[in-house]
């Protein structure tokens, strides 16, 4: 008994001579617990704010100047706010996502344009919301168009897996036992777009801001109906962490929203629909197919000769002409770029019909405006500056730029400058001009298309494939049909 006692005292003596240290080492030098650092303060320590996403359109992708997309903009702010570096990580799907999102050694935020839906609160904490969206039934044109959740009964409907819209099929399914659908975690919102354009599924759920992004690539696709309220996106934490980056994120969106550069951010990649219209979109969308592939390479010459981005030059061609050679306006100009007689003589242009020609000429006139600018000019407000003065001449341009400093804005940027575009037609303020009155509100939305077309065609030339899976599927992205089509015999 005596040598078990001594046994025992020994034991839980070693026993206390390891956990001292132990805890000892867990103390500040005044013997207190030392706090463990919050989410945000090891952010802070690493330097890098560890953000998964997805590589989509609406995301995150890489497009000739690096790595851009709405999502990733957004964050790439957020990282600056926070004074460290930005590290992006992709999920081939959003299972993928929000499982990385809960490693213990993972990415510490999920900012992938997901919708904070119930059914996510068992995977992760949502921020306030920075984007309003609807979930919208597509359907293809000329087939029935459904109207109510029970017309989706016997359709083939296929959707992201993992998704709110799967969520928002099940949660369906209760009351509508006979409604059947797929998830697929192989493709991407452009392929589920494209897969009804083509007639390969009937139906599909996309958000309204998706479709917004995605609708010109597609010409067949439609909304049937919207599908439930408008949700809120918002950017995600794991559950069981502190909640101080999300805390810090809440702060961020707020402070963007009301100093107007989420606004902004909203009009680079959404705006185009508001600009364009939906038939304007869709019809822009059969261009790209039928037209554009047919002088493609001039534009690509002329870009290459002139050093000017030959997507830039197409979208003017599109403003000017919609891509028809023999456009020919009330006053006189002509051609696909729509040329005056004077210009086309000065670049050079013996037939302003000659689609080669117009294009050439087009290029170099829109180079030597561009080179003749102010020296101060910088990009990319320059290029901007360049289209204006293309549509309404440089000294027009300049009483815009003036009017502009004397209203204390900046004459060197564009968002300025456009707004005294105006009143350039307005004689109280063109009576104060050098060169007198201009139609400056139409060369407002003329460059206000332009870049809209530009950005449309940054985006569908340079398709993206979505994640390993969507490799190794072969699901093709939409890009400019190479083909070329016989000629459409719509004119517009």
């Amino acid at each position: 008994m005596l040598v078990q006692i001594a046994l025992r005292i020994r034991t839980a003596a070693w026993l206390l001579a390891i956990a001292i240290p132990l805890l000892l080492a867990g103390c500040d030098g005044d013997g207190e617990v030392a706090k463990q650092p919050s989410t945000l303060e090891r952010v802070q320590e690493e330097g890098a704010l560890r953000v998964v996403t997805r590589n989509s359109p609406a995301t995150y992708f890489q497009d000739r100047n690096g790595e851009t997309g709405f999502e990733y903009e957004l964050v790439k702010r957020f990282a600056e706010n926070l004074g460290v570096k930005l590290q992006i990580e992709t999920a081939d799907n959003l299972d993928d996502l929000f499982s990385r999102l809960n490693q213990t050694d993972g990415p510490v935020l999920a900012a992938a344009g997901l919708v904070d839906s119930e059914g996510r609160k068992s995977q992760a904490q949502f921020s306030q919301a920075y984007l309003q969206v609807t979930p919208q039934v597509i359907y293809r044109n000329g087939q029935p168009r459904p109207s109510r959740p029970e017309d989706l009964v016997g359709k083939r409907i296929l959707v992201l897996q993992g998704s709110s819209h799967a969520e928002q099929l099940a949660q369906l399914q209760a009351t509508l036992p006979e409604l059947k659908y797929e998830e697929s975690s192989a493709v991407e919102v452009v392929d589920l777009l494209r897969m009804v354009d083509e007639g390969q599924i009937d139906l599909t759920l996309v958000d309204s801001n998706e479709l917004a992004m995605n609708q010109v690539y597609f010409p067949n696709v439609r909304v049937a109906f919207d599908l439930g309220d408008a949700r809120n996106l918002g950017w995600a934490v794991a559950n069981g962490t502190d909640d101080s980056l999300l805390v810090e994120v809440n702060h961020f969106l707020a402070l963007v929203e009301e100093n107007g550069s989420l606004q902004r951010l909203k009009q680079r990649y959404y705006g185009h629909v508001d600009v364009l219209g939906y038939v304007g979109a869709y019809t822009f969308a059969k261009h790209l197919q039928q037209r554009l592939p047919r002088y493609e390479q001039h534009f690509k010459q002329a870009a290459e000769k002139h050093k000017i981005d030959w997507r830039l030059l197409a979208a003017v061609g599109y403003q000017e002409s919609l891509w028809q050679p023999d456009a020919t306006s009330k006053t006189g100009v002509r051609g696909l770029m729509m040329l005056t007689q004077g210009t086309a003589q000065a670049m050079g242009v013996a037939n302003r019909l000659d689609p080669r020609q117009s294009i050439m000429g087009g290029g170099k006139y829109l180079a030597l405006i561009h080179s003749g600018l102010a020296e101060d000019l910088e990009e990319p407000d320059r290029t901007w500056f360049a289209l204006a003065a293309y549509n309404i001449g440089i000294a027009h341009l300049g009483d815009a730029r003036k009017l502009a400093k004397a209203e204390g804005l900046n004459p060197n940027k564009w968002l300025d400058v456009q707004k005294m575009l105006p009143r350039l037609a307005q004689k109280q303020w063109y009576s104060k001009t050098r060169y007198g009155y201009a139609r400056g509100g139409e060369t407002v939305h003329f460059v206000r298309n332009i870049r809209r077309y530009y950005d449309i065609l940054n985006w569908v030339t340079q398709p993206q494939l979505e994640g390993t899976q969507m490799a190794e599927s072969g699901f093709h992205v939409p890009g400019v049909n190479k083909t070329i089509p016989p000629e459409d015999s719509t004119q517009l």
